[in-house]
């Protein structure tokens, strides 16, 4: 390709890809949360590859386990709240118009009337808002399933377009930054996935130590909240204690705030996750821990995917920098391994968009 053709066609893509993101700045988080995926679940793609399954079978195989992986996180909590849905009517028509919570020499009272009213207007709001964003949440889901089967069918697309821009002098730096790209992105799934067996294995012990009923279903719980950023376990601490409020146990309420924040809402996040973020990532635990809880803040959800993933790769870049640049020649590999050589990067028959 002709450098000036190819400059053209690179600032044509670049004027593209800032058009789409602004179109599609309603869908953006979807669509970077399915390249990660993708980028996880290749792999597994290439594993039923491997067995002589056609590109269009290993994309579907992968997409239905990543889908099915995200059911599954959500199955344990959805199974505990219907099966404890009684309990939980029980509970609130046992719930006194008044609380008294004894201290010893400090003695208050709670009104619940108005906390009532307040947690009736909360939660019709909530549910006003859920019903009205279902069909958008419905048609994220599919957005974000058909663009990680089709990143999956087709994981060569990106590589070759990428060749065919870039200058066969800058090849290093796309094969550097795509390792880095997926190393990262499986350590950060790995360390959450890590974090929450954590979590369920400390929230179990505590619980049981307590005396809560159903510990188990408690611990699952808490340990799938660890997928959600920012409140994740916090809210069965809080829940818990509310409930022994109510029930006029107000010092285990005390207990159950002030260990379980501390041992299942503090150390899974501060200790487990900073140990294992090191190794996992290859990053210092303080930039890593910069990249999650700046990602959250300013991307929502995503962010604890996106955040980290940016500071690893400007890890990268300043590391190349300090070699000045050097890195072993080698081919940009697709989603996720290294696929065959050439000699001066320009695709070669086997580098069809639909090779698997």
């Amino acid at each position: 390709m002709q450098p000036s053709r190819r400059t053209a066609l690179a600032v044509l893509l670049a004027g593209l890809l800032v058009l789409a993101a602004f179109v599609l700045q309603s869908v953006l988080s979807t669509v970077v949360f399915a390249i990660t995926v993708a980028y996880v679940l290749y792999p597994f793609r290439e594993m039923v590859s491997e067995y002589g399954y056609s590109g269009r079978i290993a994309a579907g195989a992968a997409t239905a386990a990543g889908f099915l992986g995200v059911v599954a996180l959500a199955l344990p909590l959805a199974y505990v709240l219907y099966r404890r849905r009684l309990d939980l009517l029980v509970f609130l028509e046992a719930i006194p118009e008044r609380i008294v919570v004894d201290l010893g020499a400090f003695v208050y009272v709670l009104e619940t009337a108005p906390v009532f009213q307040t947690a009736q207007s909360a939660l019709r709001s909530l549910a006003i808002s859920l019903a009205g964003a279902a069909p958008v949440i419905a048609l994220k889901s599919v957005v974000f399933v058909i663009l990680v089967y089709g990143l999956l069918l087709k994981p060569n697309a990106p590589r070759v377009a990428a060749l065919r821009l870039c200058p066969s002098e800058y090849h290093d730096v796309l094969f550097a930054l795509h390792r880095r790209t997926a190393s990262t992105l499986r350590a950060i799934y790995v360390l959450q996935g890590a974090t929450a067996v954590a979590t369920f294995a400390l929230a179990l012990v505590t619980f049981a130590a307590l005396g809560y009923d159903s510990p188990f279903a408690l611990a699952v719980v808490a340990g799938v909240l660890q997928f959600v950023p920012v409140l994740g376990p916090s809210v069965v601490i809080v829940t818990l204690a509310v409930v022994d409020v109510v029930a006029g146990n107000a010092f285990r309420a005390m207990i159950v705030l002030v260990v379980g924040l501390i041992l299942v809402g503090f150390v899974p996040d501060a200790v487990i996750r900073s140990r294992l973020a090191g190794g996992a990532t290859d990053l210092p635990v303080s930039v890593y821990f910069v990249g999650f809880v700046g990602g959250l803040l300013t991307l929502g959800a995503v962010g604890f995917v996106v955040g980290p993933l940016v500071v690893a790769l400007l890890a990268e870049t300043v590391r190349l920098l300090s070699e000045n640049g050097i890195a072993t020649q080698q081919r940009l590999p697709g989603i996720g391994t290294d696929p065959d050589p050439t000699v001066d990067g320009t695709p070669s028959e086997t580098d069809d968009e639909s090779a698997p």
